[in-house]
C-alpha cells in the first residue's frame, strides 16, 4: 500500500472504510475500501462475493474494481474514483430534478443492473448511497451483499437498507429473486421526483404499514408461497386502499407514475426485469420511432386483385441525340433504366393507404458487370409520376434485372441507401431527377 496515499475517509460501513486516496505512480486519484475484518490466506479474499462478482462484471455503469492488495493480513480493494453518491447529490439539491435528468440517471443504473442479472448476480442492496455519480455518470457500487441468481435458497432475510427493501424479503421469504433489485429500482426513481423516501419505514413492521398505506393492502393470492403472511395480518389494516401516486409524486407524468406503480408491486413475478424497465414509455417520451418500412406494392394474401402491370424502358442520355449508338464517344455514353408500375384500381387504394408519401428509393441494373469504370444513373419515381416521357426502346436485353422498390413513410427516419451522390454534368440536369451508383454488379445481384 506504500503505492497509495490516503487522503480522506469518505465513508464507514459494517464491513469497511471507503477512503479517497491517491495512486503515486499512476498519478490518479483512486478510492480506497479497507476490509475490517483479518485475511490470512489469499483463497479467502478471492471468495469474496464481492471480489467474484466485480471481478466478472464489466459495464460502464458498474464501479471499476482496479486492484486488490492483501497486506499484512488486511484486504484492500482499490477502486475508480466517483465524486459523489446520490443520497448526497439529492441531500444538496435547491429544486427538484427535472424528468430528463431523472430519466437520464435511472436509464443507466438500469442499463448496468440489467448487465448484472444477465450475467447471473442480483446486487440486493440498493439504495442512493450505493449509486455513485460523476458529472452525468451513475455507476451501482458496493457488491458485499450481492448474490448469484442460480445460487440455491434459503437467502438470508436482512438484505438491503430497510427503505428500499423488497415486500418479500420483509416478510421473511427465503427463495426471493432478482425481482427484489426492481423493487428498489421503484423506490429510488419515487424518490429522485420528491427528494424524500416513499417509504421511510422506522422498522420492519413500520416498513410494512408504510408500504400498505401508500399501495393498499395485498391480495393475499397473489404473494408467492414461502412468505409469512402472519406478519401482515397481525397488523389488522386489510381496510387500507391504495392511493393515488399522482397525488403523491405531483411532479411525474404518466409515464412515471405507471413504471413507478410497475416496478413497486406486492407479486415481484408482476415487477418488469431491468431490459423490460427500458422499454417502458417513460425512458422513450419525446422520441421518434420510425416506422417499420415495408413495401407498398407488396400483395395482401387474401387479396385477389389483378396483378399490377410492369413497364421496363431502356433510355440514354448522351450528349447529343443517339450519340451512344452511333459508337461516337462512348465515354461519354450513359444508360437508364426505369421501372414504371401501373397497379390496378384496388392496388392504388391499398398503396395510397400504406403511405401518403411514398418514393422510389433506388433502383439498379446488374448487367453491368463489364463496365466498373462507368456510372450507372437512374431516375427517382414518384408513384405518381408516370415514364411516357421517357424515351422507350422496342428490344431490352434479357442480361438486364431490376430490383424491387422500398418505401419510405414520413413517420419514420429515412434510412440511409448505403450510395453516395455524384456530381452530374450540367448538360443532363435536365432530365428527371437522378442517383448515381457504381456500376461494378455481379450477375443477378440483388438488393
Amino acid at each position: 500500500m506504500e503505492r497509495y496515499k490516503l487522503m480522506k475517509e469518505l465513508g464507514d460501513g459494517t464491513c469497511g472504510s471507503v477512503y479517497k486516496a491517491f495512486n503515486l505512480e499512476r498519478n490518479e486519484i483512486v478510492a480506497v475500501k479497507k476490509m475490517k475484518r483479518k485475511f490470512y490466506f489469499w483463497d479467502e479474499c478471492m471468495n469474496l462475493r464481492e471480489v467474484k462478482s466485480l471481478c466478472k462484471l464489466n459495464h460502464p455503469n458498474i464501479v471499476k474494481l482496479k486492484e486488490i492488495v492483501r497486506e499484512n493480513h488486511e484486504l484492500f480493494f482499490i477502486f475508480e474514483y466517483m465524486e459523489y453518491n446520490l443520497y448526497q447529490v439529492m441531500r444538496d439539491r435547491q429544486i427538484p430534478f427535472s424528468e430528463a435528468e431523472i430519466r437520464s440517471l435511472m436509464s443507466q443504473v438500469l442499463q448496468g443492473l440489467a448487465y448484472m442479472h444477465k450475467n447471473g448476480y442480483f446486487h440486493r442492496d440498493l439504495k442512493p448511497e450505493n449509486l455513485l455519480v460523476t458529472n452525468d455518470v451513475i455507476k451501482i457500487a458496493d457488491f458485499g451483499l450481492a448474490r448469484e441468481v442460480a445460487s440455491r435458497p434459503p437467502y438470508t432475510d436482512y438484505v438491503s437498507t430497510r427503505w428500499y427493501r423488497a415486500p418479500e424479503v420483509l416478510l421473511q421469504s427465503s427463495s426471493y429473486t432478482p425481482a427484489i433489485d426492481m423493487w428498489a429500482i421503484g423506490a429510488i426513481l419515487a424518490e429522485l421526483f420528491t427528494l424524500y423516501p416513499i417509504f421511510p419505514g422506522e422498522s420492519e413492521t413500520d416498513q410494512l404499514y408504510k408500504i400498505c398505506c401508500v399501495l393498499g393492502t395485498p391480495d393475499w393470492s397473489t404473494l408467492p408461497e414461502g412468505m409469512n403472511v402472519s406478519r401482515l395480518i397481525s397488523f389488522s389494516f386489510s381496510a387500507i386502499e391504495p392511493v393515488n401516486l399522482s397525488d403523491i409524486i405531483r411532479n411525474a407524468s404518466l409515464e412515471a407514475i405507471d413504471l413507478i406503480t410497475k416496478l413497486c408491486s406486492w407479486d415481484p413475478q408482476r415487477r418488469p426485469t431491468a431490459e423490460q424497465a427500458l422499454q417502458h414509455p417513460f425512458f422513450h417520451v419525446g422520441m421518434r420511432v420510425p416506422y417499420p418500412l415495408r413495401d407498398p406494392f407488396q400483395q395482401n394474401p387474401n387479396h385477389k386483385g389483378s396483378e399490377p402491370k410492369l413497364e421496363l424502358n431502356l433510355w440514354d442520355f448522351g450528349t447529343e441525340p443517339d450519340d451512344c449508338f452511333l459508337g461516337t464517344e462512348p465515354d461519354d455514353c450513359f444508360l437508364g433504366l426505369t421501372l414504371a408500375v401501373k397497379p390496378s384500381v384496388s392496388n392504388i387504394e391499398m398503396i395510397h393507404q400504406a403511405s401518403q408519401n411514398t418514393r422510389e428509393e433506388i433502383l439498379f441494373c446488374s448487367g453491368f458487370q463489364n463496365h466498373s469504370d462507368q456510372s450507372v444513373l437512374w431516375p427517382l419515381l414518384s408513384l405518381n409520376q408516370s415514364g411516357n416521357d421517357i424515351p422507350v426502346m422496342s428490344s431490352i436485353p434479357s442480361s438486364y434485372m431490376v430490383s424491387s422498390q422500398v418505401s419510405c413513410p414520413t413517420t419514420g427516419v429515412p434510412q440511409p441507401t448505403g450510395f453516395t451522390m455524384a456530381s452530374m454534368q450540367s448538360n443532363i440536369l435536365d432530365r428527371p431527377p437522378l442517383v448515381s451508383v457504381s456500376s461494378s454488379f455481379q450477375q443477378d445481384h440483388y438488393l
